[in-house]
């Protein structure tokens, strides 16, 4: 059985319009860093919640999450919490 090439790059388009290439299974934090986005933190820790990210509608603490693979196009919003 033939195996699938590794994937090399994401497409990340990121709040505000822009779009960066990033490897799968890279920090969310520092890829976002490097395209000039703000992710807010808090704890560093995951518990806290103030870096929730949404991955194509998918919640995930960018703290604590890796950059999935498997997907060409990933499209980050700022989760929004009506509470805080």
């Amino acid at each position: 059985m033939a195996q699938s090439p590794k994937q090399k790059s994401i497409t990340v388009h990121w709040p505000g319009g822009s779009c960066s290439q990033v490897p799968p299974g890279g920090d969310w934090l520092a890829a976002a860093r490097a395209a000039g986005v703000s992710i807010p933190t808090g704890c560093l820790g995951g518990s806290c919640g103030a870096c929730e990210i949404e991955v194509n509608g998918e919640l995930q603490r960018a703290c604590i999450s890796s950059i999935p693979g498997g997907s060409d196009t990933l499209i980050v919003e700022f989760a929004s919490d009506p509470y805080w």
